[in-house]
């Protein structure tokens, strides 16, 4: 996980060259990805908290040890531990937040780089990121049968009352991305006045690939050229969708933080204040870079589990359901990124329809 968040938040930031050349349009666009996944991270904590699905699992014997309230540190610890003493070590010891950030900084000083010395140490951590997706896809051939075993092995110890718990975390999830479209993603299309209807019609296929393909990588594509027809500037929809698989992460935002808060009910954990914040800022940083990896979501949350003191045990138990989930992690994801490039282009006042401008 480490080399992958490492090359994908660095490519991020420093791989494109309109990062400077159109440094406001890139600036809207990144403003719009932390905002929304920022508000489905939240959305996602709270529908769980709701809900309720975690509370009353019989973990097996061999989760792991239940967190200590001394265990848990303050924001004040958290925020000191955000800057990594040694990268190498921070690395070593799967401490994701802190490579994150390293990245973060990482990025930007090579953004500042003349183009001559950036493009090569870009052009290896783009292979770099490509390698580490492979070996992601690699493990994630496996996720059919863990999904199977994990499944047999939960209904074996435990009965089939183990199920529902997911089946409500099934539930739950689609009803927080109803709320998630309603309450967020419909004013912002209001508020930017992107006609919804012909929005809806541009992004309904692109959309439908993602979600029986499990992967926003396949819809890229397409989503591109409806955008392009639905009015958007290619230089836009060019830089904005694609930048959008690494910073936009409008579906697996709700799911990542409604299966971390499930897993700590699992465990019996009553979350307070900064346990929230610490969670949702983890998975905010370790969320980069994973939109067109099928079920790579879930990877994240296990390598972050240890940076928020979760137990993996109650996580494994969501890669039985993982894929009804999936579809509609991975259709939002889509969506979001096909949004956004409405809402930049919207901004910009260069959104246009085939009948004429939308905006003077």
């Amino acid at each position: 996980m480490a080399p992958r968040i490492f090359a994908t938040i660095t490519t991020g930031i420093a791989g494109h060259s309109q990062l400077r050349s159109v440094g406001r349009v890139a600036l809207k666009a990144l403003i719009f990805f932390e905002v929304v996944t920022t508000l489905g991270l939240i959305i996602g904590a709270l529908a769980m908290t709701i809900s309720g699905a975690g509370w009353g699992i019989a973990l097996p014997t061999i989760q792991d040890a239940p967190l200590a309230a001394e265990r848990m540190q303050t924001w004040q610890q958290v925020v000191v531990n955000l800057i990594p003493e040694n990268i190498a070590q921070a690395v070593a010891q799967n401490q994701i937040l802190q490579v994150a950030i390293f990245a973060m900084l990482f990025g930007a000083a090579l953004a500042l780089l003349p183009e001559p010395k950036r493009a090569p140490l870009i052009s290896v951590l783009q292979s770099l990121a490509d390698t580490m997706f492979q070996l992601t896809r690699f493990v994630m051939y496996l996720a059919p049968v863990a999904a199977g075993s994990a499944l047999a092995y939960s209904v074996g110890s435990m009965g089939l009352a183990s199920l529902l718990p997911l089946g409500k975390l099934v539930i739950t999830y689609y009803a927080a991305l109803a709320a998630f479209c309603l309450v967020v993603l419909l004013p912002i299309l209001i508020g930017f006045r992107i006609p919804l209807r012909k929005f809806v019609e541009a992004v309904a296929e692109p959309a439908a690939i993602g979600f029986a393909t499990t992967t926003s990588e396949a819809a890229l594509p397409l989503a591109m050229d409806r955008m392009e027809e639905f009015g958007v500037p290619r230089w836009i929809a060019s830089f904005v969708i694609p930048t959008g698989y690494s910073f936009n992460m409008t579906g697996s935002s709700v799911y990542l933080s409604m299966a971390a808060v499930f897993a700590a009910q699992a465990m019996g954990m009553h979350l307070g204040w900064s346990q929230y914040v610490a969670i949702l800022a983890a998975l905010m940083l370790a969320s980069k870079g994973v939109a067109g990896v099928p079920r790579a979501v879930l990877v994240v949350l296990l390598a972050t589990a240890s940076a928020i003191h979760l137990s993996t045990t109650p996580i494994l138990l969501i890669l039985g359901v993982d894929t009804l989930m999936d579809m509609g992690r991975t259709l939002m994801n889509v969506v979001g990124n096909c949004m956004a490039s409405a809402i930049v282009g919207s901004s910009e006042r260069c959104l246009s329809t085939p009948t004429g401008p939308l905006q003077d």
